[in-house]
């Protein structure tokens, strides 16, 4: 950590982080996952910092290097700076966007929900915040506009990034955001270790070691040496395990959708503000106190982690129409429900059918065992055979109801349709 960094660290934005859990609700299955974005921000700037330090080796240290070192070790200590309380839960009480008034540049949709991303943009570049970067600013150069635009992927600055004839914004950006980033190196480790599962683990010093930068018309992206598409591959399947067992668990999940509810039926009782200094007091101890005070139903059964109970669940299509055949019978008989989906794909950036790969694709590289010469590069879907065979996204639907509280009858009659 840089002495210039400290103000950043201290400044109340980012302390704010502390009282923030990354993984919401899931508390409520895994004791253990209590640990905070703070601690995940600080581990994705380590985590940032090492690969920055692989792939710029050939570099001299120059101010051109540093400045650009800093600047993504600030996107990647920020990058979640603008989370709402557990996390994304409550982004669906969030105003829109145009609120906030972002510069056009960072808001291709102004009729959209503001998202976290949104609030972190805001935090960086126009609140008080914005005056903790002074030290680092004038040491090193960095622009706080510069870090947002790593965060987003777009810039309309490429002199910034650009060394030696070399634009490095694209490989900057997947450092921050690609289908193996800093981020997600650093929450499965650290999501794993906190949830006591193994699921999560990958050799992270491994992919590090075998990071290497790719050159194409004078851009620069991240590559991975041939020898470590192996261990991309644990990487690919540790996150989806993680996103199956971990993150999709029933009762994480229904407690989010139980306080969806609360915010349906509570008219406007909590909302999230657009003005980012009033947004600083938003944290995990406000939402919950919020709810202890409510007389919502809903609410108190967030508080009390009383969901109903999972009557059905189908893994894929498997028992797809039985699930339908239950919502309906639900539906036809007045009988209050709640229905969970969720979705995991192994990746985000490459679509079932392959034709449309993310802008800045990961490249695996052969090369020269001697020199460690480039002498062939290929698009990592391309080198492994995972995005094929998990193209399709695995989805889990849950339905979820009071059942105890049936009258026999009815009970009788769900349980000859889940035994049918």
């Amino acid at each position: 950590m840089f002495p210039e960094e400290i103000s950043v660290i201290e400044h109340p934005f980012f302390q704010r982080l502390r009282n923030i859990k990354q993984l919401g609700f899931s508390e409520y299955v895994f004791p253990g996952a209590t640990h905070s974005r703070y601690l995940h921000s600080i581990g994705v700037l380590e985590v940032a910092t090492r690969a920055f330090d692989q792939l710029f080796k050939h570099l001299p240290d120059t101010n051109e290097k540093k400045r650009l070192k800093e600047t993504v070790r600030m996107a990647c200590l920020l990058h979640d700076i603008g989370h709402a309380p557990l996390s994304h839960t409550t982004e669906f009480v969030m105003p829109n966007v145009s609120e906030l008034q972002l510069p056009n540049h960072f808001v291709e949709d102004n009729t959209r929900q503001a998202t976290h991303e949104d609030y972190t943009i805001k935090s960086i570049i126009d609140s008080s915040f914005t005056s903790s970067f002074t030290k680092v600013v004038n040491k090193f150069g960095i622009t706080h506009e510069q870090v947002a635009e790593l965060i987003i992927g777009r810039t309309k600055s490429d002199d910034y990034f650009t060394i030696n004839n070399v634009n490095y914004f694209p490989l900057l950006h997947q450092l921050v955001s690609s289908e193996m980033d800093c981020d997600r190196m650093d929450y499965l480790l650290r999501d794993s270790y906190f949830c006591g599962v193994s699921y999560g683990k990958f050799d992270l010093d491994w992919i590090i070691d075998n990071l290497r930068v790719c050159q194409n018309n004078g851009k620069a992206f991240i590559g991975i040496s041939e020898r470590a598409v192996a261990t991309f591959d644990d990487f690919l399947l540790c996150r989806y395990h993680m996103f199956m067992m971990v993150y999709f668990h029933y009762k994480a999940v229904c407690l989010e959708k139980v306080l969806e509810r609360y915010f349906m039926t509570s008219s406007n009782e909590y909302t999230i503000p657009a003005n980012i200094e009033q947004y600083l007091e938003y944290d995990d101890h406000h939402l919950m106190k919020h709810l202890k005070n409510s007389q919502n139903i809903w609410a108190q059964r967030v508080v009390t982690n009383n969901i109903p109970q999972k009557v059905f669940e189908a893994f894929g299509q498997s028992n797809i129409e039985k699930l339908k055949t239950l919502e309906t019978f639900l539906k036809n008989n007045s009988i209050d429900y709640i229905k969970c989906s969720s979705e995991g794909r192994l990746s985000k950036y490459y679509s079932a059918n392959m034709e449309n790969p993310h802008d800045f694709p990961l490249k695996v590289i052969s090369e020269s065992a001697l020199t460690k010469f480039q002498f062939a590069t290929k698009d990592i879907n391309n080198a492994t055979d995972l995005f094929e065979k998990f193209s399709r996204a695995h989805t889990v639907s849950r339905l979820h109801c009071d059942f105890e509280n049936l009258k026999p009858n009815i009970q009788k009659e769900i349980l000859n349709i889940i035994e049918k």
